[in-house]
């Protein structure tokens, strides 16, 4: 390449060159969690590369290999294994948006998936459940009646928790949307109350109709309603929906950690408390499996598609694109019995 050629190559621009308004402009493309994984993600690999002696930007096709090949062998702190196979599949997506952001050509990761795919079939035929990807438990109806059960709802914590089974069910929402709302959200009509759900994948609202359910006890209007008079009854008309309350009974108690206060001020439950709350209940009322917050989206899309209800409204009830893929496999997780090809032969 001639001196000219050189000159003419375009600049490199790096994240460090945004400012800082620029960067978390670029951030808040994704959702919470994923920012929050891939932030943990991007650091392990950039102390891995300090520690190896390897480039991390731009990461070569070896390089990758590598840092997958570690993963696959080195247990992590918090669970004395090694990462999964979706954990590293995520790990690589991490690093290569990470390349993306920093106006750097992403790197070649064929190699690397590669390594992925081996150590799978390798825990798979070692039947070992890392293989699987880990899902949540749908929250079929019946699951739900056990987990509202085991509530004391004269209490203003029963109330919220029974709220936030209900509204997060029939609005099919993901924890994080669920925890978004605020008190003023709650449009009463009619029929029910309708919710504007801001849907994350989506980047936008959708209006979800919360009817009348046939029984009070399974009721989510009667449960919202019930939720927003006890917080009223504390001085609470405004702010969010969904709080901190302590095992007293106290609306948003504030929280320290190391002399420091943490948590909203204003108390709103963070998506991870709000999945703590759904797998707390699940756990008290006896059910197996693994429970949290995507437990009642997973189970409103396998109940709803058994009951006989058009695809697309499922879809648009959830905030799903009309031909999701995820939405699909849950359809198909639900028609597995009762659609059986085995039966009748």
């Amino acid at each position: 390449m001639t001196e000219i050629q050189r000159r003419q190559q375009p600049t490199a621009v790096t994240t460090t060159e945004l400012s800082p308004e620029a960067r978390e402009a670029l951030a808040a493309g994704r959702a919470d969690s994923t920012r929050r994984a891939y932030r943990e993600d991007r650091a392990a690999f950039l102390t891995w590369c300090a520690e190896h002696g390897h480039t991390p930007l731009p990461a070569a096709p070896q390089t990758l290999i590598e840092y997958a090949t570690h993963l696959t062998r080195t247990p992590r702190p918090r669970t004395g294994r090694p990462s999964s196979p979706s954990s590293i599949s995520r790990a690589l997506s991490a690093i290569s948006t990470m390349h993306a952001e920093a106006n750097v050509p992403k790197p070649e990761t064929k190699g690397a998936r590669l390594v992925v795919t081996g150590y799978r079939d390798r825990l798979a035929k070692a039947k070992d459940p890392a293989a699987r990807s880990r899902q949540a438990t749908a929250a079929v109806p019946s699951a739900l009646r056990q987990m509202l059960a085991v509530l004391d709802r004269d209490t203003l914590a029963g109330k919220r928790d029974a709220a936030l089974l209900l509204l997060g069910y029939a609005a099919a929402t993901r924890s994080s949307e669920l925890v978004a709302l605020d008190i003023a959200d709650l449009v009463e009509k009619d029929e029910g109350i309708e919710v504007p759900v801001y849907r994350q994948k989506l980047k936008q609202f959708t209006d979800s109709a919360i009817p009348y359910g046939t029984n009070p006890s399974t009721c989510p209007v009667r449960a919202l309603r019930a939720l927003v008079t006890a917080l009223a009854d504390e001085g609470r008309t405004t702010g969010p929906l969904f709080v901190r309350i302590d095992r007293h009974g106290r609306v948003a108690p504030p929280m320290m950690r190391r002399g420091k206060p943490i948590g909203d001020p204003s108390g709103r439950l963070t998506a991870d408390a709000a999945s703590d709350v759904i797998e707390r209940i699940a756990d008290a009322a006896g059910l197996q499996g693994h429970w949290r917050g995507h437990s009642l989206r997973r189970g409103f899309a396998t109940a709803s598609f058994k009951a006989g209800h058009n695809m697309v409204r499922i879809a648009r009830q959830g905030g799903w694109a009309d031909n999701s893929t995820a939405l699909h496999r849950y359809f198909e997780e639900g028609d597995k019995w009762e659609d059986n090809p085995v039966a009748g032969l």
